[in-house]
């Protein structure tokens, strides 16, 4: 008879990322939807830093979900800790501080992932005061602007993370005016594809041109069961994930 022995760290596995709680928001509102399991390895975090700024991030460490969790849970920690010190004080600089964190964010990924390991990431600060939101698009898909004369595309403003070790990003400051929306999609949205066509970034942006709801959610639900419709079938590709922000009207 042959025995199997399994080792301890064989048999405890990697931990996953912490609930992300979506902040209660001063004349604006966040949300989240993804759908089914986590299959590969999207993941999104919020974190309230100051009276009046809240961190959201939507990330996609290359891999599949079972073996991109160390790097998931080690990034996450680093992002709520890191951004919540640099980002505190009030006369702080936004834009050095993004480009700070975004630093660390890929150290970590660098050395939790033992060597490069490809991680397109979308993080910003939203100030409420303001209405603004300064960011860094660290090879992501581009964020969407939805404002009154249209919709502005976001593009990448650096290398994904998890490549070089001393690759920065800019971290530019955009206005999500009254009634406007901040939209990310994940890789999933946009390569979900049906009969050899995409659904791409242009759908998308199609379903946020017909629907002008104010709640988050919603334009978040609507992104993800378009992507479903559109491929006739529950999307198994890669994970299918959309974060938004959306400020209420003016008084």
């Amino acid at each position: 008879m042959r025995l199997r022995f399994k080792s301890a760290a064989a048999a405890a596995p990697a931990p996953e990322p912490l609930h992300a709680d979506t902040p209660e928001l001063t004349g604006a509102n966040l949300a989240a939807v993804y759908y089914g399991q986590r299959m590969a390895g999207d993941f999104y975090d919020f974190l309230r830093v100051s009276r009046n700024r809240v961190m959201f991030g939507l990330l996609d460490v290359a891999g599949r979900h079972r073996d991109a969790v160390t790097v998931l849970s080690a990034t996450q920690q680093v992002f709520r800790t890191r951004a919540a010190e640099l980002f505190q004080s009030e006369e702080m600089n936004e834009a050095e501080a993004m480009i700070e964190l975004c630093l660390e964010l890929n150290r970590t990924i660098l050395q939790t992932g033992g060597g490069v390991r490809s991680c397109p990431a979308f993080v910003g600060c939203y100030q409420e005061d303001l209405g603004t939101v300064c960011y860094f698009n660290a090879g992501h898909t581009p964020g969407l602007l939805h404002h009154r004369s249209g919709i502005t595309e976001l593009p990448a403003t650096g290398l994904p993370l998890g490549l070089f070790s001393h690759a920065t990003c800019d971290a530019p400051t955009v206005a999500v005016e009254p009634s406007g929306i901040f939209l990310l999609v994940s890789r999933g949205v946009v390569e979900a594809t049906r009969s050899g066509q995409e659904f791409g970034l242009s759908r998308a942006i199609e379903t946020l041109q017909q629907n002008s709801p104010q709640d988050a959610k919603e334009v978040c639900v609507s992104i993800v069961e378009n992507v479903r419709r559109f491929m006739r079938t529950p999307p198994t590709h890669n994970d299918v994930t959309a974060l938004a922000l959306a400020r209420d009207p003016a008084p």
